[in-house]
């Protein structure tokens, strides 16, 4: 039988469960103090709930994390906001990280929150991707507004994403 991660994360849920029917049935066979039995419940419960978020994580969910300050842009997923469905939208999107100018192996899916500009950068970036050049992406802090915008913060925390083609390699000459 060949596991997915669905199933995995389904037979870890189900250790878990099989997890706190011992524990109840430790509670209810003995006649340790309340408190006790408590703190047990409470570790117990707070570990499933730590490792359930750490596996999201790793499984393949789109990470909240910020974006690395350099990347390779491979595609992106617009999802735009819908009234209708009381939802404000989001953009994923998958990087390799750039580290010493190479990219690591594994790509990662980033979850960003939706921005019409944002939508429409990526969308011009995955256009000259797929017409062969090849995407660098940075990121940098906003600026301030107003006057000497290099000393205000910007106005939030959210980078500015910039996209660039990445150079041609220059072949020697013979």
């Amino acid at each position: 039988m060949i596991l997915t991660t669905t199933s995995e994360l389904l037979w870890l849920g189900l250790t878990y469960a099989l997890l706190a029917f011992l524990l109840l049935c430790l509670c209810l066979a003995t006649r340790w103090h309340w408190l006790v039995k408590a703190v047990m419940v409470l570790v117990v419960s707070g570990f499933f709930l730590l490792h359930n978020q750490v596996l999201r994580g790793i499984a393949g969910w789109p990470a909240d994390d910020a974006l690395p300050a350099r990347f390779v842009l491979l595609s992106a997923v617009f999802d735009e906001p819908s009234a209708v469905r009381h939802h404000p939208g989001a953009i994923y999107i998958w990087v390799n990280e750039l580290q010493d100018h190479q990219a690591l192996a594994l790509p990662r899916v980033h979850r960003l929150p939706y921005e019409k500009d944002l939508h429409r950068i990526l969308g011009d970036g995955i256009k000259k991707a797929r017409d062969g050049n090849t995407q660098i992406g940075t990121t940098e802090p906003r600026r301030g507004q107003g006057s000497l915008p290099w000393l205000r913060p910007g106005s939030d925390d959210k980078p500015q994403i910039k996209l660039s083609d990445l150079p041609r390699a220059q072949l020697p000459e013979k």
